[in-house]
């Protein structure tokens, strides 16, 4: 049971603020820490739940800044992907206790800080040449699964986006389009497997302003803030987060 009290919305608010700003302006990439915060208190299910609706308002928020600035083969390859990558993920939750889950999305948090941490010290090394066609749909499928479980899609899909060397407006308007439809893809495996509640669905409509806000926020910070600073901080978020998900799940 979802406990709609004012802690929850105090941490939620925030939370779901980020991640609008995350999806309207940093390429999606970091978003799902809105759902790692939740799952810190609620169980993971119903954190996935309460999140989707919420990143849905947001895609519909962002497709208007950046309409028609997508490639849409580029995109069409990743969404194609991320249909088989969402069934694969809704298979595995049907499958799967709530202690697992939180250890998948801490360790998907940790994962994502590494990697990024990889790239800026050169030890991998994106956008040298493009990658080929093929490998879009894989890491589509990638990204399907991983937004499935956690809502992290972003990251698989930035490893054949970047390779493409996009500008920046580019690149966030191909993970608006591409999320857009993976999300849509996840609503139907979502309700099946319970993750939609009263509860969840009251919680929406109290957080859907907050998602458009964060919205509205990132699309101006796109153009204002550097990047640095904004993944400096979703890099500490992570960290705690993850490692406090993983020890509840192993606890």
């Amino acid at each position: 049971m979802l406990q709609l009290d004012f802690w929850f919305f105090a941490l939620a608010a925030p939370a779901v603020i980020f991640a609008g700003v995350s999806k309207g302006g940093f390429g999606s990439g970091a978003s799902f820490v809105a759902a790692s915060i939740l799952a810190l208190v609620i169980e993971p299910a119903l954190a996935l739940g309460v999140m989707l609706p919420l990143y849905m308002v947001i895609d519909a928020a962002s497709l208007r800044p950046f309409w028609g600035k997508w490639d849409w083969r580029v995109s069409g390859l990743l969404i194609a992907g991320g249909l088989p990558g969402v069934a694969l993920g809704a298979w595995l939750f049907s499958h799967t206790e709530p202690d697992a889950v939180r250890v998948l999305i801490g360790a998907i948090s940790l994962m994502f800080v590494a990697w990024q941490l990889a790239r800026a010290r050169g030890w991998v090394r994106l956008g040298e040449k493009a990658l080929p066609h093929w490998l879009g749909v894989v890491t589509g499928c990638v990204a399907g699964f991983t937004s499935f479980v956690s809502h992290a899609g972003g990251p698989p899909a930035a490893v054949y986006l970047l390779s493409l060397k996009f500008s920046k407006t580019q690149y966030q308007a191909n993970t608006v389009l591409i999320f857009t439809a993976i999300n849509i893809f996840k609503f139907v495996p979502y309700a099946f497997l319970g993750m939609f509640t009263v509860q969840t669905f009251t919680a929406n409509l109290v957080l859907a302003p907050f998602a458009v806000f964060g919205t509205w926020l990132g699309v101006k910070a796109h153009h204002l803030v550097p990047e640095r600073a904004f993944f400096m901080l979703t890099y500490v978020l992570l960290i705690v987060t993850g490692t406090k998900l993983i020890w509840d799940g192993l606890a």
